[in-house]
């Protein structure tokens, strides 16, 4: 056996969280030799926290994070697999729908000389728009990093903790796991799992959240959206280009001059569009620099809870 890492970002799930803990702590003494559980509260404002220091009390395994304030799921996930200690780091939502019983068999999977495995759904437990938005989520990360695996990404991960050292200096807002892993390695598989229903409350992520977060992906890691503004740029260029050719062809062979200003309004329209289309997109850019050369931290920690005395020891 080996030793695990469990990471859980925490959002408003203090009804959620003592079971998920219960259930790993059933499931996880068969399949490790030792683990520990890192719950890293992301902003929650009910009694998240209050339950997580509980469960800390309870038993030294399992290790609370409590960020200054919300940062968003995969910022909340960064700051507890930097915080991870074990050979494999196991992520999880907060919702009980991932199956801590499915683990034995992503490991299997990792063992066939892989070092990333998703838990994907053979059917997921979501609403419509939920499905449709990581439809949106997982389109971006397939054709604008080019990650041929983004159909099987999920929340449900296990991978080696060496992999962590491609993106351990990693500073920045805009965070996505997925892309992150990718920087340290392209083996990757995944094996279908069953997905639970939620037992209490709903899912906080929105449409507008997965969209936004889709969008972030692709400028935060991607210069594909920079070579399609340069695309539409010498698309356009071409295109004015005959508009010029015809109204000089009509001009030269006929001896009379295009009229109408529609004709002329629309041409400036298209142009128009389309530079402020690419000044967007250059801005979208420019801001994340911005933000990498200000240093703006992926998360804030503000206090990191464990029950005294008992801390585990990784395995040498």
């Amino acid at each position: 056996m080996t030793s695990l890492s469990i990471v859980i970002p925490c959002y408003y799930s203090g009804a959620n969280i003592p079971e998920v803990v219960a259930d790993l702590h059933g499931a996880l003494p068969g399949i490790s030799d030792a683990y520990e559980i890192i719950l890293v509260n992301d902003g929650s404002t009910d009694d998240t926290w209050d339950r997580i220091r509980a469960l800390c009390e309870a038993d030294h395994r399992v290790i609370g994070v409590n960020l200054m304030r919300n940062f968003g799921q995969h910022n909340a996930l960064l700051a507890g697999i930097n915080r991870a200690r074990y050979d494999l780091v196991v992520t999880m939502d907060d919702d009980n729908q991932h199956p801590p019983e499915a683990i034995p068999a992503m490991i299997a999977r990792l063992e066939d000389g892989y070092d990333v495995v998703y838990g994907v759904p053979e059917r997921e437990q979501h609403g419509w728009w939920r499905d449709a938005s990581s439809v949106i989520a997982k389109f971006a990360l397939e054709r604008l990093l080019d990650v041929h695996f983004a159909s099987d990404t999920s929340a449900f991960r296990v991978f080696r903790r060496e992999i962590v050292a491609a993106f351990s200096t990693y500073v920045g807002p805009f965070v996505d796991i997925d892309a992150l892993l990718t920087w340290g390695t392209r083996r990757i598989a995944a094996v279908e799992v069953k997905h639970a229903q939620r037992r209490h409350g709903q899912s906080n992520y929105t449409f507008t959240k997965l969209v936004k977060h889709a969008i972030n992906m692709a400028t935060a890691y991607s210069v594909l959206p920079l070579r399609l503004a340069s695309l539409s740029g010498l698309v356009f260029a071409g295109f004015g280009l005959l508009t010029f050719a015809y109204v000089l062809g009509v001009y030269l062979v006929w001896g009379v001059a295009v009229e109408g200003f529609t004709f002329l309004a629309s041409i400036v329209s298209i142009f128009a569009g389309a530079q402020l289309f690419s000044i967007g997109i250059l801005g979208e850019y420019l801001a994340r620099v911005h933000f990498r050369t200000m240093g703006y931290p992926s998360v804030v920690v503000r206090e990191t809870f464990q029950h005294e005395g008992n801390s585990p020891t990784p395995p040498s």
